[in-house]
C-alpha cells in the first residue's frame, strides 16, 4: 500500500471519527439538558408544595413567586415566617422522596429580623439519622432582604444528573476504546510501512555495497579458471590477492552490520573512567584535519569548556566524535566546513558538531537514530552506509546515560549536540 493510500485511509477515518464523536458529544449534552430539566422542575414542584404546607400550617396568605431557582443547584423558597428546623427538614425529606429526588441536600433558614442564615444542615438520605442538627452549609447568600425564606443547595447535583445518563457514558466508554484501537492501530501501521521503507532502502544499501566486491571477486575467479594462467605467476598472484582483500572486505562489512544491528544500551559493554573529551576531540581533528582539506575545507575548533572531564568509555566516546565528523565531511556537496565547540552548562559539559551539509527535512530528524534508517535518496548511493552510524552514537550516548539532539535545515548544515554528566 503506497503512503497516499495509507494518508487517504487514516483522512477518512479520522472524518468519520470526528463525525461519530461530534455527535456522541451533541447527543449527551442534549440527554444531559433533559435531565437536568426534569431535575429542576421535579425541585420546584417539591419545593411549592413544601411552601404551601407551611403556608396551610401557619394560616397564611399565598406567596407570589414561592419558589426561585438563583442557581444550577440553588433553590430558593419565599414564605412568611421562620419556619422550624424540625418541621421544614422533615416536609422536604418528605417531598423530595414523592418526587424520587433522594439526592444529599443543604438547607439553610433566612431570618429576615435578624438579617442571617439562622439556621443550617446537610441531610443525606443514605443516613438513617432523623435527628435535626445545625451544620455549616454553603449556603450564605441572602436574596430577599425583606422577606423570610429557606434555601436549598444540591452540592452533587451534577454528579446525580450523570447518574442518570448511563447508557450514554456506556456508549462514550465505548467510542473512547474505539478511538484507543484505532490510534494503536494507525500507529502499527505507520510503523509498519516505516519499517517496510527502512528494509527495502536496507536491502538497496546492503545490495549496493556488497556488489562491488562480488563482482571483483567473480571476475579474478573467472580470470583464474584460465589453464594459461598458471604461466603468469604475477597475474596469478595478484589475482588471488584481490580474492582475499575483497573476501576480507566482505567480511569485514558483514560483521559490522550483525555487530551493530544486535547492539542495544544494555548490551553495550562500557569500561568507565576519567576521560578527557577535548583530547579526544584534538586527536579526532587532528585525523580529519588533513581529509578535509584535501577536499577544500576546514575544520576548526572552540573549545571554552573549563571542565572537560566525563565518566566514559574511552574508545566507544572516541567512536562517537568520529561518527559525527566523518558524517560531517560525507554529508556535504560543497567543500566541508565543520566546527567543533565545548562549554559548560552547571554540571554537564556539552559539545557541538556543526557542519554545512545537505541538511536533513524535518520529517526524517526524529528517524535517524533508528537501526538501518537512512534519510532517502532514491536510487542515489553516493554516500555508502547501512544506517548504522546514528544507530551506535545514540546507543553509546543512552549507554553512558548521556543526551544527544539535532538541529538541521535542509542545505544549511546540521548541529550535534552531545550533553555529558561531568565526572
Amino acid at each position: 500500500m503506497s503512503r497516499r493510500t495509507i494518508i487517504i485511509v487514516i483522512l477518512l477515518a479520522l472524518i468519520s471519527l470526528g463525525v461519530i464523536i461530534a455527535g456522541q458529544v451533541f447527543w449527551v449534552r442534549k440527554a444531559y439538558g433533559i435531565q437536568e430539566r426534569q431535575f429542576n422542575e421535579h425541585v420546584m414542584f417539591a419545593l411549592t408544595a413544601v411552601v404551601d404546607e407551611i403556608l396551610v400550617m401557619n394560616n397564611d396568605s399565598s406567596v407570589t413567586e414561592p419558589v426561585l431557582q438563583k442557581e444550577s443547584n440553588f433553590f430558593v423558597a419565599n414564605i412568611n415566617d421562620t419556619p422550624s428546623p424540625y418541621l421544614l427538614e422533615t416536609l422536604l425529606k418528605e417531598q423530595f422522596e414523592r418526587y424520587n429526588l433522594k439526592e444529599d441536600f443543604e438547607y439553610g433558614i433566612y431570618d429576615c429580623f435578624t438579617d442571617s442564615i439562622v439556621f443550617g444542615s446537610r441531610v443525606n438520605f443514605d443516613t438513617l439519622d432523623n435527628e435535626v442538627r445545625a451544620e455549616a452549609t454553603q449556603i450564605k447568600a441572602k436574596f430577599e432582604p425583606d422577606g423570610h425564606y429557606f434555601g436549598v443547595l444540591f452540592p452533587n447535583k451534577t454528579a446525580t444528573i450523570l447518574k442518570q445518563l448511563d447508557f450514554w457514558m456506556y456508549s462514550s466508554f465505548v467510542i473512547f476504546l474505539i478511538i484507543i484501537f484505532f490510534s494503536y492501530t494507525i500507529f502499527v501501521i505507520l510503523k509498519h510501512k516505516r519499517l517496510s521503507e527502512v528494509k527495502s532502502d536496507f536491502i538497496n544499501n546492503m545490495t549496493h555495497e556488497l556488489k562491488t566486491p562480488i563482482s571483483t571477486i567473480s571476475l579474478s575467479a573467472e580470470a583464474l579458471s584460465n589453464p594459461n594462467i598458471i604461466y603468469q605467476p604475477e597475474r596469478f598472484q595478484q589475482y588471488i590477492s584481490i580474492i582475499k582483500n575483497e573476501n576480507q572486505r566482505l567480511r569485514s562489512q558483514v560483521d559490522k552490520v550483525l555487530q551493530i544491528a544486535t547492539l542495544t544500551p544494555k548490551k553495550v559493554s562500557v569500561k568507565m573512567e576519567e576521560i578527557d573529551i577535548h583530547e579526544i576531540i584534538l586527536k579526532a581533528t587532528e585525523t580529519f584535519s588533513v581529509n578535509v582539506a584535501e577536499d577544500g575545507g576546514a575544520l576548526n575548533t572552540s573549545l571554552n569548556a573549563t571542565r572537560s572531564v566525563i565518566l566514559g568509555d574511552l574508545v566507544h566516546i572516541t567512536n562517537v566524535i568520529y561518527n559525527l565528523l566523518d558524517n560531517a565531511r560525507k554529508y556535504t556537496e560543497d567543500a566541508p566546513i565543520i566546527s567543533i565547540e565545548s562549554y559548560n552548562d552547571k554540571d554537564r559539559l556539552v559539545v557541538k558538531v556543526k557542519d554545512n551539509g545537505v541538511g536533513i527535512n524535518q520529517s526524517h530528524l526524529g528517524m535517524i537514530f533508528d537501526k538501518f534508517y537512512r534519510v532517502p535518496t532514491g536510487n542515489l548511493h553516493n554516500v555508502k552506509g547501512f544506517g548504522l552510524g546514528l544507530f551506535y552514537v545514540d546507543t553509546i550516548m543512552k549507554a553512558h546515560k548521556a543526551k544527544i539532539s539535532v538541529e538541521s535545515r535542509v542545505g544549511k548544515g546540521s548541529t550535534f549536540t552531545l550533553e555529558f554528566k561531568l565526572a
